[in-house]
């Protein structure tokens, strides 16, 4: 039973490890909140 018990956390918690390294925010991966782009702005000299 302590087997079986064993297996299912370590089972989990790799399961857990992988659904946190593959759902990061800034990886353009399509979900959650995404980084903004800079966008450069022309603008007129003064003169």
């Amino acid at each position: 039973m302590a087997e079986a018990f064993v297996f299912a956390a370590v089972l989990t918690l790799f399961g857990l490890a992988l659904w946190l390294t593959t759902d990061s925010d800034d990886d353009n991966g399509g979900g959650g909140l995404m980084q903004p782009a800079l966008v450069p702005v022309r603008v007129r000299p003064r003169g």
